[in-house]
């Protein structure tokens, strides 16, 4: 039995008309929902900042299926802008940073990440 709800002309189904996980048994569709939106790891990261890979990462050439072609891509926060506008107002300056997430990244990055065949 589906209740109902009366707006005066007509009738309205109450309650969801879909299933709550649709793709609870399948096993590839369920591990793309959870990677699609995966960023660097922080030590991966790490490595970029480093003055050899940061300039590499800076003169990649034009791409036109990322974002701004390509070319303006943020190191910390590890991800392309569309403009240089854009970058220029998440890339850290002295004392103004407009991005929380860049803000905390940078804080994170100041400290050498963990390295278990380091310290095992």
């Amino acid at each position: 039995v589906v209740s109902t709800q009366s707006t005066g002309l007509f009738t309205l189904p109450m309650g969801r008309n879909r299933p709550k996980k649709p793709h609870k048994g399948n096993k590839e569709k369920s591990k793309a929902w959870r990677t699609r939106n995966r960023t660097r790891d922080i030590d991966q990261i790490y490595e970029d900042l480093k003055p050899e890979n940061a300039e590499k990462i800076r003169q990649l050439p034009a791409d036109e299926e990322l974002p701004g072609s390509g070319q303006f891509y943020c190191i910390p926060c590890a991800r392309y802008m569309v403009d240089q506008k854009t970058w220029l107002t998440k890339k850290h300056s002295r004392h103004i940073t407009k991005s929380k997430v860049h803000k905390q990244r940078l804080k994170v990055l100041q400290e050498e990440p963990y390295d278990p065949i380091k310290h095992g």
